[in-house]
């Protein structure tokens, strides 16, 4: 199978909250929080939604305009969406939402993706939110030098979060975290 990392196009729009509602159904459920199907169909699958995806739509189509300040990338395989990067630049470089379908986990296209991402991001500091019972998406993080600030949410008062960040080299040459 051939995957194919691109910029994402406003018609990808129509398969981005469909992946995100697929994405989110595989990888947090967790009956001891009470996060089941119907708790996170309740809380993500407006993604799924004619609004979700003209969310995206509009996402997509000021990416294209304004390239500096925002990213987002799509991982294709023939015809499917099976991934998904996207990133915003302020203050700090934000990443997310990043997404990888289960079945095409392992195959190098997070690395692929993410060193895309840290390219685009440059020397700025790089923040995110990661679900802390995610322990590969917590380690994938630190193996591109993101690091637990120790800082926590509750999204929708059950997942739990935690923010990391990542180290960027200073005009010295020593790293500074941010």
């Amino acid at each position: 199978m051939t995957y194919v990392i691109e910029s994402a196009r406003p018609d990808d729009s129509a398969g981005l909250g469909p992946l995100l509602l697929r994405a989110w159904l595989q990888t947090y459920p967790n009956p001891e929080l009470g996060i089941d199907e119907s708790w996170i169909r309740e809380h993500r699958g407006s993604a799924a939604t004619a609004e979700g995806i003209t969310r995206w739509r509009e996402f997509i189509e000021a990416e294209n305009r304004q390239p500096d300040l925002l990213f987002c990338r799509v991982v294709r395989s023939e015809t499917e969406i099976v991934g998904v990067l996207c990133g915003r630049r302020s203050e700090v470089v934000t990443l997310g939402p990043m997404y990888l379908l289960k079945h095409v986990q392992g195959k190098g296209l997070g690395a692929r993706m993410m060193t895309e991402f840290l390219t685009w991001a440059g020397a700025a500091p790089v923040c995110l939110w990661v679900t802390d019972y995610n322990d590969s998406a917590v380690r994938f993080y630190q193996r591109h030098g993101f690091t637990i600030t120790g800082e926590r949410e509750l999204w929708q008062g059950r997942l739990p979060n935690l923010r990391m960040t990542r180290e960027v080299a200073s005009s010295s040459g020593s790293l500074e975290r941010h």
